[in-house]
């Protein structure tokens, strides 16, 4: 059987990533790319006697040096052994789209286009002559509908034949007669260097026009760099004096001009642009007075339906695992080994895995908001809010809506920021973002304290994490971070329905990973908790006289004043450091899931908590230090431990603070 290496290629927001998840379904794994941060997603599936492997590339705009996005694509495309590129455009985009397909062409990538949502361009009045354009470009047009599969079928074969017959895309560009003379002449010079010619000269020629420092370096190994350089020096003089501008300028309007010849050529469209369903709906939902009530009323229906549909689930999970608490302490004689199996990993997993129906729910909703079209929204809707209130542009909010998810990924998406400053203020802000990993503490929670109001209290931590997270920001950028954020305009996705199965594809992707995480961390720290809680010999299980009592009381005095010192909350509280889940599974541990239902860590929760010290707690674990995987990727991001520490500084003192307040102010208002 013969293999297919075939990279996804496109902008953000084009269906990229649906038609990934058609073609590969379940047979897909992510990691990260080698000796890089980028998540890398790869998929396996068979077409008619071909093996492919396929690589979801990531998104992007643009093939410059400018993030390790758009280093990693290039570096796939020139480097790795891929025999097709399939670039996926928006078809009621495509002139934008185009700009990231000209570069691919310069890189004399073997390309098929894959021409997407043809459907939202119809009804734009956009009325595209696919075999013209593909006869222009020099390269195979498929119109395709990644979300019902119309298309693949063409396309796959496609790929197939254009693997066999590879094609240089570069030939069919066109950048005029001034510009095109003048790369000529620098090309002229690349091609005396054999090891210069792994991608078409024109490539390299136009990118030391902009001044890209990858290719500078690869250059300045050449034996004819002084010739290349100097060229090249007196070419981007000669284009500035003729048209006033600088060489990038020049080359990127070389660029959007053979974009619009081809749009004039290719491409039907009104005079006048039809308002689009996407247009009407965005007046309404970004609108400056209505957009941010709009957020909030989507935000709390979502949170109440989270509750309604998943409380059903969660009681019969839990009542599954006291049924196996109890079957297992019948058969097991042994106390020590009986309650190694019951508290440790019964009380302590269990309890964690009580609350995956809440994880599953809100996933999916979060899921149908971004593939819909509305997250992009509320990034933009809480960005203008956010730079009156901070002055940090677009990018910087994207990373921290994602940490709504986890936190990892959304640190890792903080380099697509240009500005450093504002990458290292992103970072510093989105630990405050309450991701899944806290869901299970508020869940444990809020069924023991504010069952009646789940909804609006789940609601308030979201909220209390957006706040918090302003106030940090606007403090840190008159403090550590002075400089001006750099502009940036959002892109906002047109509206579609979301296909059902990349909706249960992205969820599965993410409950995979608070399985996997209950199945390792959560497993092994309840174990060591469990260990500290019988020892020393003879002491009462998960007394104040076992070790995990001691090392409670040791620090319960620091939570004191912000009403949770005990030694349990102290304990919990710490080895949420691990995973926050490990929070829940530390009470689950302690109280042994003794008693049916959610009964038994209630009580527990009944005997250490008010309603109001339990807010307390919950907001301290919403701020305070992230966990582990958190920390790391900081590190890695930043190389060294410096922001990861002072990360780590100011969750810690924003918990305390924030956490103090709403006690103390709570005791006074009369809630205690």
């Amino acid at each position: 059987m013969s293999k297919l290496i075939v990279g996804l290629a496109g902008n953000p927001n084009v269906g990229k990533t649906t038609v990934f998840n058609r073609l590969t379904g379940m047979r897909q794994h992510v990691g990260n790319w080698p000796g890089k941060t980028v998540e890398r997603a790869e998929g396996q599936f068979e077409h008619k006697g071909y093996e492919y492997d396929l690589i979801d590339l990531p998104g992007n705009y643009a093939l410059s040096a400018h993030s390790i996005e758009e280093i990693v694509s290039r570096d796939f495309i020139v480097d790795d052994d891929s025999d097709v590129i399939v670039n996926v455009v928006d078809a009621a985009n495509l002139e934008r789209n185009l700009y990231l397909t000209v570069q691919m062409m310069e890189l004399g990538a073997n390309l098929v286009l894959a021409l997407n949502m043809n459907d939202f361009a119809k009804k734009k009045d956009h009325i595209i002559n696919i075999d013209l354009m593909s006869e222009l470009l020099g390269i195979p047009v498929i119109d395709i509908n990644a979300k019902n599969g119309d298309g693949i079928e063409e396309l796959l074969t496609t790929v197939e034949r254009q693997a066999a017959n590879p094609i240089d895309s570069s030939l069919k560009l066109s950048y005029g007669n001034e510009l095109k003379g003048h790369l000529a002449e620098i090309q002229e010079m690349i091609e005396q260097d054999e090891d210069l010619m792994d991608v078409p000269s024109i490539w390299t020629a136009t990118k030391l026009l902009e001044k890209d420092s990858i290719v500078i370096q690869k250059v300045q190994k050449s034996k004819h760099q002084s010739e290349i350089f100097k060229e090249s020096d007196k070419v981007s003089k000669h284009l500035y004096d003729v048209f006033k501008e600088s060489p990038e300028e020049v080359v990127a309007n070389a660029r959007y001009a053979f974009i619009d010849g081809l749009m004039a050529e290719a491409v039907d469209r009104p005079a006048v642009e039809k308002e689009t369903t996407s247009d009407k709906i965005d007046k309404i939902v970004t609108n400056r007075i209505l957009a941010i009530p709009i957020f909030f009323i989507l935000m709390f229906l979502m949170f109440e339906a989270v509750y309604l549909i998943s409380d059903p689930f969660e009681v019969l999970i839990a009542q599954f695992f006291t049924i196996i608490a109890d079957f297992a302490a019948g058969y097991i004689a042994n106390p020590y080994l009986q309650s190694f199996v019951c508290d440790a990993v019964i009380g302590g997993v269990g309890g964690v895995l009580t609350y995956l129906p809440i994880i599953v729910v809100i996933f999916l909703f979060l899921s149908i908001l971004e593939d819909c079209g509305y997250l992009a929204r509320a990034a933009f809707t809480l960005d203008i809010f956010m730079h009156k209130l901070v002055g940090l542009h677009g990018k910087a909010f994207i990373p921290m809506i994602l940490g709504f998810g986890c936190g990892v990924p959304a640190i890792m998406a903080t380099r697509t920021l240009e500005n450093e400053e504002d990458r290292m203020l992103a970072m510093m802000l989105v630990p405050f973002m309450s991701c899944t990993a806290r869901l299970p503490i508020y869940a444990v929670f809020i069924a023991a304290f504010f069952s009646e109001h789940n909804g609006i209290i789940l609601l308030s931590m979201y909220v209390l994490g957006i706040i918090v997270a302003l106030i940090v920001a606007a403090i840190l950028k008159r403090t550590m971070f002075k400089g001006l954020s750099t502009p940036f305009v959002m892109e906002l996705p047109s509206y579609k329905l979301p296909s059902v199965k990349g909706v249960i594809l992205h969820t599965w992707e993410k409950v995979k990973g608070f399985l996997r995480k209950a199945g390792t961390v959560i497993l092994v720290c309840s174990m060591i908790l469990w260990a500290l809680s019988i020892f020393p010999v003879g002491v009462q299980y998960a007394s104040a006289d076992s070790y995990l009592g001691m090392i409670g009381n040791a620090i319960a005095p620091i939570f004191a004043p912000l009403g949770f010192g005990t030694w349990q909350a102290a304990v919990a509280i710490i080895s949420g450091l691990a995973a926050k889940e490990v929070v829940v599974a530390t009470f689950g541990t302690i109280s042994g899931m003794e008693e049916g239902d959610e009964g038994g860590m209630s009580n527990v929760l009944h005997d250490l908590f008010t309603p109001l010290s339990a807010y307390a707690f919950m907001a301290f674990t919403l701020l305070y230090v992230p966990c582990i995987g958190t920390i790391g990727a900081i590190k890695q991001e930043t190389n060294g431990y410096r922001w990861a520490l002072t990360m780590c500084a100011i969750t810690i003192v924003t918990a305390y603070i924030v956490s103090f307040l709403i006690y103390n102010i709570g005791l006074l208002a009369g809630f205690g």
